[in-house]
C-alpha cells in the first residue's frame, strides 16, 4: 500500500510540475528563440493580469493577459531590454500592472504608512496606559479616606 501511495504522490507531483511550468501561454505565442522566450516568460511572471488581479499574465487565461504576453514578446523581438519592456507596459497600464509595485512617489504612503501608524498607535496606547496608572486622589477626602486610598494603591502596586 505504501508503494502505491508513493507512486500516486510522485505521479501527481510530476503532473502538477509540468502543468505549473506551462502556465497559460498558448503555443502560437511561444517565440522560436529559446533565450527570448525565457526572457518573455520571466517578464510575464512579474506582470499582473488586470482582469484576474492577483495572477501574473503568465498564469492567466484572460484575453487581456494574452494580449500583454504578445506585447511583451513583440517588444523583445524589437530589441528592447527587460527594463524597457516593463516600462513600456507600465507607461500604458500604470504601476498597478506590476505584481510587486515599486517604492516611489505616492507609493511611499502605501509602503511606509501602515508601519508608521502601527508605531504611532502603540506609542499612543503606551502613553494612555501610563496616564491611567497616575491616579490623582479626589479633593475633599478625609484623612482616613486618604490613608485607605494610599493603602489600596500600594496593595495594587504590589500585585502588579
Amino acid at each position: 500500500m505504501n508503494r502505491l501511495t508513493a507512486l500516486i504522490v510522485v505521479g501527481l507531483l510530476a503532473t502538477g510540475l509540468s502543468l505549473g511550468e506551462a502556465g497559460a501561454v498558448n503555443p502560437d505565442e511561444v517565440l522560436e528563440d529559446p533565450v527570448l522566450e525565457g526572457r518573455a516568460r520571466e517578464l510575464s511572471k512579474i506582470l499582473r493580469c488586470l482582469v484576474c488581479q492577483n495572477q501574473s499574465i503568465d498564469d492567466s487565461n484572460a484575453g487581456l493577459a494574452g494580449d500583454l504576453r504578445i506585447i511583451v514578446r513583440e517588444r523583445l523581438v524589437a530589441g528592447d531590454s527587460d527594463d524597457e519592456v516593463i516600462q513600456y507596459i507600465v507607461d500604458r497600464y500604470g504601476d498597478y500592472v506590476l505584481l510587486e509595485p515599486q517604492v516611489k512617489g505616492a507609493n511611499y504612503v502605501l509602503w511606509y504608512g501602515p508601519p508608521i501608524l502601527l508605531v504611532l498607535g502603540g506609542a499612543g496606547l503606551l502613553i494612555a496606559a501610563r496616564r491611567r496608572r497616575k491616579i490623582v486622589p479626589a479633593e475633599g477626602l478625609s484623612e482616613d479616606e486618604k490613608r485607605r486610598l494610599a493603602q489600596l494603591l500600594d496593595d495594587k502596586g504590589a500585585d502588579s
